[in-house]
């Protein structure tokens, strides 16, 4: 059977529901006593994930969002740098990502241009080289860094 009318009939039994979306289950159950095609729950499911009237009908199953805080800003300069990337750039002198590591007490900011992918080891050492010529050693580090860069240290 053709996706489109399989679509079309899935659509046309969902609108019968007038108290919001009835949900997987009972969407396919009167779909199943008039048609069946090879792969009707897939293509269901795949429907359902995509319908906004179903995903807007979904239990919040998570805890309420809280404002943003801001991150306190250090006493005094490198001692919580952040560092993050820029990555997927038109190639550059063979470079094709930046890091960038930025004082959030001065707002000064480094620039370094890499090549993807950048092994952790090898992050740590360019940190090392270029973050903490300052003479200072970081009490904490921002960013988009995991687990991985940390235990490079």
């Amino acid at each position: 059977m053709a996706p489109d009318l399989q679509l079309n009939i899935l659509q046309n039994k969902n609108e019968l529901s007038l108290a919001g979306h009835p949900g997987q289950e009972d969407t396919l159950k009167p779909v199943k006593q008039d048609f069946h095609w090879s792969g009707m729950t897939q293509f269901m499911k795949y429907c359902a994930s995509s319908c906004q009237k179903f995903s807007g009908n979904k239990n919040i199953h998570h805890k309420k969002f809280r404002l943003i805080k801001p991150l306190p800003i250090p006493n005094d300069p490198w001692i919580c740098p952040s560092m993050n990337f820029i990555t997927q750039l038109p190639l550059s002198s063979s470079f094709d990502s930046i890091v960038v590591i930025v004082d959030r007490f001065s707002k000064m900011a480094i620039f370094i241009p890499k090549r993807s992918p950048i092994p952790s080891l090898d992050l740590a050492h360019l940190f090392i080289e270029k973050g903490f010529s300052k003479n200072v050693l970081p009490s904490r580090i921002f960013g988009v860094i995991g687990a991985l860069f940390v235990s490079s240290f």
